[in-house]
């Protein structure tokens, strides 16, 4: 038994997010409540007639004794649990299908702080977000779970998984990378899988320690791709891979130093799944650069922007048939010759099997369309706060100039040289803002037009540009 006792942390609305469970250690989770979450998903899973839940864990300090509480809340209920251990996220979603259970959760804070953690979960076959998982809290505050005796046994998916990826994907010539895990959990099968596959690889921070001591997993933010970018300039490595607290996302750095952000990435990838899937529909969200729609067009496909968020991408992935769905943050979607889930490791595998077939795989990937841009800017604000702010700024603010602007999401504007975005981020009280423009005056007119309708609606805003 889980000790129950380990801290107070009482149960609030507000972990309960878009499209997972995430809440700060013994102020907001903690057992008790990672056991009322698996006695709540254990009950749903029943009625959809889902008997096995398969449960796996990242690498944080907290994993543990979340997962087997967990457990417990599971096997409660009467759900039988197969527990995969200390996984990468997508090895978790793996698991679902090769052990033939629909339903999953995955304890993990992902990219989050070292005192977050969390749980994404699938459930019958769906990556649940939304109203689903507010049942998920509704059910738990009327106490309303099934009552059972559950099985419990362990499964290590590790070998089956680096078996089904390097039996597929091929690369057509040695290569030499580099892989910085930033001590998640990615880092206990990444060098693995690219040496299967025939990869020389320089590891970086492959140990997976909860702590993240030399910098923070998540490689949405340049900061973190220095060393990466580094060792390229000092080694003889070709390409340079990064990957998040949980595997589910990629970063890509050439040999020169460039970061290949995700949408440029999705470019590629779109080009190579197009050629196989003529006229298919490709999703990207609202964070991603104009170019994307224009290069899936280019390569005959269908463009669909939509809303951020890894279950959303999926459902829509589901409903629209979609071989291949990319997130800016680096979340890569392939159903082509693949599940259709968010897998970093495996994007970084199909990269390097599109690269190696090339004379000079950098200038490839620094050929790829791009405009003047920049990273994902945040603007801190109060718990909920975000929200409300991109609701006011959907409301009440008008645009002049612009060509159009899109509410898909928060709010992207769009001109005819850029496009500037706010919206309210779902894992963190932050405000998420990206800019893109075809040259640096451009930039600054967008930036400038987005800092004046933002301090409107939040005058203290701490901007992260110069506007």
């Amino acid at each position: 038994m889980v000790n129950s006792n380990a801290s107070n942390a009482s149960l609030t609305p507000g972990i309960f997010k878009a499209y997972d469970i995430r809440g700060v250690l013994d102020k907001t989770l903690d057992t008790n409540i990672a056991r009322q979450i698996g006695q709540s998903f254990g009950s749903a899973a029943l009625e959809k007639n889902e008997k096995t839940v398969v449960i796996g864990r990242d690498g944080r300090l907290s994993g543990p004794s979340l997962s087997a509480a967990l457990a417990e809340g599971l096997q409660s209920t009467g759900v039988n649990v197969i527990d995969v251990g200390m996984v990468a996220t997508p090895m978790l979603y793996f698991a679902t299908y090769a052990l033939g259970a629909a339903s999953g959760i995955m304890v993990t804070g992902s990219h989050n702080p070292p005192d977050y953690n969390g749980f994404k979960m699938v459930l019958a076959g769906d990556a649940i977000y939304g109203e689903t998982i507010q049942q998920l809290y509704q059910r738990i505050l009327a106490h309303r779970f099934s009552q059972g005796a559950g099985s419990y046994r362990e499964h290590d998916v590790r070998a089956a998984y680096l078996e089904r990826i390097i039996s597929d994907v091929k690369i057509s010539r040695p290569m030499k990378i580099a892989v910085d895990c930033g001590n998640g959990v990615a880092g206990a099968v990444a060098g693995d899988l690219y040496r299967g596959m025939g990869c020389d690889v320089i590891e970086l921070f492959c140990d997976v320690d909860g702590n993240f001591p030399n910098h923070h997993p998540d490689p949405a933010h340049p900061e973190n791709l220095q060393d990466l970018i580094h060792t390229l300039a000092t080694t003889d490595a070709e390409l340079g891979l990064a990957f998040d607290g949980d595997g589910d996302r990629l970063g890509v750095v050439t040999k020169d130093g460039q970061i290949i952000f995700p949408d440029r990435q999705l470019m590629l990838f779109a080009q190579e799944v197009l050629s196989r899937n003529p006229g298919a529909p490709i999703l990207y969200d609202v964070k991603c650069s104009k170019h994307v729609a224009a290069v899936v067009k280019a390569a005959g496909g269908q463009p669909l922007m939509g809303k951020t968020g890894h279950s959303l991408v999926k459902a829509r992935m589901k409903e629209t048939q979609a071989p291949l769905g990319g997130e800016m943050s680096g979340h890569v979607f392939f159903k082509d010759r693949w599940y259709g889930f968010d897998d970093g490791l495996y994007a970084g595998a199909r990269l390097l099997e599109i690269l190696s077939k090339l004379a000079d795989p950098n200038a490839t990937l620094n050929a790829l369309p791009q405009s003047i841009s920049t990273p994902e800017l945040q603007i801190q604000c109060a718990e909920g706060e975000n929200h409300q702010l991109v609701t006011r700024l959907q409301k009440e603010i008008s645009w002049p100039g612009s060509e159009q602007v899109l509410t898909i999401d928060g709010v992207r504007v769009e001109y005819s040289d850029g496009f500037g975005l706010v919206r309210a981020s779902n894992t963190t009280p932050v405000l998420v803002l990206r800019f893109e423009a075809e040259n640096e005056t451009a930039l600054k007119r967008i930036q400038q037009s987005l800092a004046q309708a933002i301090h409107a609606v939040k005058p203290d805003a701490v901007l992260p540009f110069q506007a």
